[in-house]
């Protein structure tokens, strides 16, 4: 009886580490996929703006392709960490915003309110490129007069709060319809930090959409 007893446990315990064996792996592979999944969609218009300035602005062109090869590089190195600090992941999104600017012109004014005490904090890489990315598919684009991209960052309630407001209207953001850009994000957040984070989007007056991210603030 004892040595059933002893191979039953010891057999019981092993598969209870190959469950969390699996369980693990599983989680890696799904943060990979994900992360391997957050690519810019701007890059085809980003060349056409390019090729434009070469002869008009060779100065901004140059710098332009400086800031797309920026972009890229993060977006290839995504799958290598779950996170970056805030103000390496910021200097993707101003590439990012100074591209898409070129596009949009006068049509898009960017704004940033960041708490200089939050830029060492840990974010998911590409997290806040996504979320401005979807600003300006969702809101700029379809306005005809343009408008406001904000990029946010600062502490509150024990939280780092990362945030961003854009002019337009919440039904492009319909639940189940907010593509995979804003699915990921809420798939991300549950897989690096469990219900210690959280994601929400809503309309915060008549013209302007907010997206937010509450992360848990690193060292506490």
């Amino acid at each position: 009886l004892i040595y059933f007893m002893y191979h039953y446990v010891t057999k019981s315990r092993k598969q209870q580490l190959d469950t969390l064996r699996l369980e693990s792996l599983v989680k890696e592979l799904e943060l990979q996929t994900i992360k391997a999944h957050i690519n810019p969609h701007f890059i085809f218009n980003s060349l056409n703006s390019i090729r434009a300035l070469v002869d008009e602005n060779p100065k901004r062109a140059r710098a332009a392709v400086t800031e797309l090869s920026n972009i890229l590089r993060s977006s290839m190195q995504a799958d290598k960490v779950e996170t970056v600090p805030l103000e390496k992941e910021l200097n993707i999104v101003k590439d990012y915003l100074a591209l898409e600017n070129m596009r949009f012109e006068d049509r898009l004014k960017i704004e940033y309110d960041i708490d200089d005490d939050t830029l060492d904090q840990p974010v998911p890489p590409m997290m806040l490129q996504t979320l401005v990315e979807n600003a300006i598919k969702h809101g700029i684009s379809k306005q005809i007069s343009g408008g406001m991209v904000k990029v946010i960052s600062d502490f509150k309630d024990n939280y780092h709060e990362l945030a961003v407001q854009n002019t337009g209207y919440l039904n492009g953001y319909k639940a189940g319809t907010e593509g995979f850009g804003l699915s990921s994000t809420t798939n991300r957040l549950s897989l690096l930090y469990g219900d210690k984070a959280r994601f929400e989007i809503k309309q915060i007056n008549p013209s302007l959409v907010e997206a937010k991210v509450l992360l848990p603030v690193a060292g506490l």
